[in-house]
């Protein structure tokens, strides 16, 4: 995946998760989602038209896609106001892609850290399945928290390491990625947790006692 396209597979993740989280409107979320989504089917479409039929091109292309049709998916649900089991089901069909797409980068590609990120977005779109498609209404919060911090961890860092050409794939930073994608999951269910009141009724208070008439002369 190109680093400038990353970036912003970074920014439209940290918008959707906010509005998970309920902190911004499904509205308010569409334009990023379309800016993003048209964005990540013309850039492929025009590396493909390059490529010359180049396989690795070609899978890199392919998994572009991937994140277009989610993004524009999104927006369209927000938009139109539609129901978002079909989104979800796709995100399934995204997520057992992203495992594929996954292997792919550590055995042919030979970018272990991508095959960590691709990994974690199988997780966190395996999730969107879950809520979406599923109507798991108890695991929105979890993954809305996984979704804000894997934009950064999966998306803004990596990007901008491409860019300043600080980026690195080896053993040791696939471990890093690998570990920092798990905790990522387990501080999103520990924040998830519903917020549930005490169940320990107060008892009612007693009346106050009734005073003596005669006293009260």
């Amino acid at each position: 995946m190109g680093s400038v396209g990353l970036l912003y597979v970074g920014a439209v993740l940290f918008i959707n998760g906010l509005m998970l989280l309920g902190k911004i409107p499904g509205k308010a979320a569409a334009p990023m989602n379309y800016f993003v989504g048209i964005m990540q089917v013309v850039f492929p479409t025009l590396l493909m038209l390059q490529s010359e039929g180049d396989p690795a091109v070609v899978l890199g292309a392919s998994g572009l896609y991937l994140f277009g049709f989610t993004y524009l998916y999104v927006a369209l649900n927000q938009t139109f106001d539609l129901g978002g089991e079909g989104l979800g089901w796709f995100s399934l069909f995204v997520a057992v892609v992203a495992v594929v797409m996954g292997y792919l980068n550590f055995t042919t590609v030979n970018d272990p850290v991508f095959g960590a990120i691709w990994l974690i977005w199988a997780v966190l779109w395996f999730l969107f399945f879950l809520v979406l498609g599923l109507h798991r209404d108890s695991l929105t919060r979890t993954t809305g928290w996984f979704t804000v911090i894997v934009a950064h961890l999966t998306g803004t860092i990596p990007a901008l390491l491409l860019l300043t050409g600080a980026y690195q794939s080896d053993s040791l930073w696939t471990w890093v990625m690998g570990i920092a994608g798990a905790l990522a999951l387990a501080l999103s269910i520990m924040l998830g947790r519903p917020q549930h009141e005490s169940s320990t009724v107060p008892p009612p208070p007693e009346p106050p006692p009734r005073r003596n008439a005669r006293a009260a002369v």
